[in-house]
């Protein structure tokens, strides 16, 4: 079993290192705020006072964080990952941010004799409960030979699909879809409602239609009732869609329904619901349709 760290502990990143220990593994974690990580270190997690003392003690580090700011606090300064780093290890990369972003600090983790993976994952906290997350990899072929093991533990599907940078290329492209898939399913779900059938009945013939992909089948029912705790929420969900907007600009790739969608996540946060799972979408084309729902009729907050 291998002695891993892993840093930044929410949703995902918590639940991940509850399976990691699962399958026998030594984890030490760290965490911003310590209190959230209270209840993987009575799982059997031992605990970093800092990214650098992760680092340091872990022959693999794992690190799962909001965006570049986050991954920039984590890794630089005397506390930092970076600092932790010696040759031999390895970084493990599963935040969604910029490709280059990710491949200006693959470089930094060189310079240290370490050598860095971009790995972010597909799927959310069911998937993975479920043990069916998906994860792309993105670095050295011999980095991900070494790595698929471990990796394999965490989710079933591991992919190597290029350099550095690239499996994030891969994470935003499909990112920007769910996003696109949702707006098109709360038209649909509308559409139908507003001719005189039940939200209820709408829901239940199109997540068993041909449209009804597993996203569509896990978060649709969303539309009828938001999750006690948001599974991936505006704010987050926003930041991926500008990412593939800035990505499109850079590759000369339109996206027009990337920016129609992100427009909607725009209002959702004008109309403050960042805190809302992004199925909120439907929420905020249901108030511009004149329909009221648990959410615009200021039902239960998240």
């Amino acid at each position: 079993m291998a002695k891993l760290g892993f840093i930044g502990l929410g949703v995902m990143g918590g639940h991940m290192v509850e399976r990691l220990l699962g399958k026998g593994h030594t984890v030490i974690g760290y965490n911003r705020t310590r209190s959230k990580a209270q209840w993987l270190v009575d799982k059997g997690m031992q605990w970093g006072d800092t990214p650098r003392a992760v680092a340091s003690a872990s022959d693999f580090t794992f690190a799962m964080v909001t965006n570049a700011a986050a991954i920039n606090s984590i890794t630089e300064g005397p506390d930092g990952l970076l600092a932790g780093l010696s040759a031999g290890k390895t970084f493990i990369d599963m935040s969604t941010v910029s490709p280059n972003v990710s491949r200006a600090l693959a470089a930094k983790v060189r310079e240290k004799g370490a050598d860095m993976v971009d790995a972010p994952v597909s799927g959310s906290v069911i998937t993975l409960q479920q043990g069916k997350l998906s994860v792309m990899v993105g670095g050295r072929s011999n980095t991900f030979e070494k790595l698929k093991p471990l990796l394999s533990d965490i989710g079933p599907k591991v992919t190597h699909v290029g350099d550095n940078g690239l499996a994030l290329s891969m994470k935003i492209a499909i990112n920007l879809s769910l996003a696109v898939q949702m707006l098109a399913f709360s038209e649909g779900v509308l559409l139908a409602e507003k001719s005189g059938i039940a939200r209820e009945v709408a829901v239940d013939v199109l997540t068993h239609s041909a449209v009804a992909s597993p996203m569509i089948q896990y978060r649709g029912p969303f539309v009828l009732q938001q999750p006690e705790e948001a599974w991936f929420d505006v704010n987050m969900m926003q930041k991926d869609m500008v990412l593939a907007m800035e990505l499109g600009r850079q590759l000369d790739v339109p996206l027009p329904t990337t920016a129609v969608s992100n427009e909607i996540l725009t209002a959702a946060r004008g109309m403050g619901w960042t805190k809302y799972d992004f199925a909120c979408m439907f929420d905020v084309l249901a108030a511009m349709s004149g329909v009221s729902t648990p959410v615009t009729k200021g039902g239960k907050k998240i």
